[in-house]
């Protein structure tokens, strides 16, 4: 089969492996289409210590069931499917919790198993769900990451009838995040990035406006746009200094600011005034099944799509795909490798 191997820090290669073989209840995936997601770009570039050279990344992924390992009930060859990468435990402290995304010893397709950068994948049936003929492969591809902006938007909102939004950020977490609070009802969600093609892309969205962090005067643009009720909730789907600072200065007093974003670690925060201000300073991470199971559900309604902020290219574009959005410079909101 073909696949895309990483080999180190910018080093991707197409290969040809053998197709693996589904082990005691798994199924074995005839992968058909497969996102790049921000977290792959950094491995990419060597800057995750999960990934360890040689691999197979990529998590974000729909396709068919072909063959079924053994031990397996309820699945049949023909099923589409799309993968619930985070693989928990289900025995330790935060699983028995029902913090599966916080598992001791979580396992991530992608990580620690080879991922779906290939023809075939096998993964769990555990973590499978079908969806329906209606849906594409390419919106389906979309559950995975649409359930991390899903978590971190519900955990954001919860507390504000008719939300005020901010979104820094207009990659795919950031685009997601900001049509998901469009859904659960928001009054009014923005979206700010330094990336001007980016921006132009977020701004066919149709979604209440769209800020260059670059302009000297972007917190005052977004004052002025805000109004009197000013911004309950900001978002930060970048992760750094100028974009977590800027979030607390923004924030009404009693807002929320909410971490998905992993640019960087050490940040330096105005504390004091987050402090005086009572603003909240939550983290986000992965999601839970319910997320995963309700992300599916919202793209299957037509609510979420990959329409007017994706492309489709194929396996043998991925190398030079990895380096466009590594660059910075692409206007594309999500890239989509298909095996076809």
């Amino acid at each position: 089969m073909k696949a895309l191997m990483w080999n180190g820090p910018r080093q991707m290669d197409l290969v040809r492996l053998d197709v693996p073989e589904p082990a005691r209840g798994e199924a074995l995936i005839k992968v058909a289409v497969v996102g790049i997601c921000g977290s792959d770009l950094e491995g990419y570039l060597g800057h995750n210590s999960l990934r360890k050279p040689p691999l197979l990344m990529g998590h974000e992924f729909s396709g068919t069931i072909v063959s079924i390992g053994w031990d397996v009930k309820g699945w049949s060859v023909g099923d589409r499917v799309v993968a619930n990468p985070l693989i928990a435990c289900g025995t330790c402290p935060r699983c028995v919790r029902g913090r599966p995304n916080l598992c001791d010893r979580r396992q991530i397709v992608g990580i620690h198993r080879p991922g779906a950068y290939a023809e075939y994948t096998t993964v769990p049936v555990s973590c499978l769900q079908k969806f329906p003929d209606s849906l594409s492969f390419e919106d389906a591809a979309l559950t995975e990451p649409l359930a991390c902006a899903l978590r971190a938007v519900r955990r954001s909102i919860a507390d504000f009838p008719l939300v005020q939004m901010l979104v820094i950020g207009a990659g795919p977490i950031g685009i997601l995040s900001a049509l998901t609070a469009q859904v659960l009802g928001a009054a009014k969600v923005w979206i700010m990035d330094k990336n001007e093609r980016r921006l132009q892309t977020a701004a066919r969205l149709q979604l209440s406006g769209a800020f260059s962090s670059g302009d000297s005067d972007v917190a005052e643009q977004v004052r002025l746009a805000a109004g009197s009720r000013g911004v309950d909730v900001v978002l930060d789907a970048a992760g750094f200094q100028p974009t977590r600072e800027l979030a607390i200065r923004l924030l009404n007093p009693g807002g929320i600011f909410m971490n998905i974003g992993l640019g960087i670690d050490d940040t330096v925060l105005p504390i004091n005034h987050a402090i005086r201000s009572e603003i909240e300073i939550r983290g986000s991470f992965c999601y839970s099944p319910q997320d995963f199971s309700d992300a599916l559900c919202l793209l299957e309604s037509g609510k979420i799509g990959s329409e007017q902020w994706s492309t489709v290219r194929t396996l043998e574009d991925g190398i030079a795909s990895f380096e466009e959005l590594v660059s910075g410079q692409t206007s594309i909101g999500k890239i989509l490798l298909s095996m076809d």
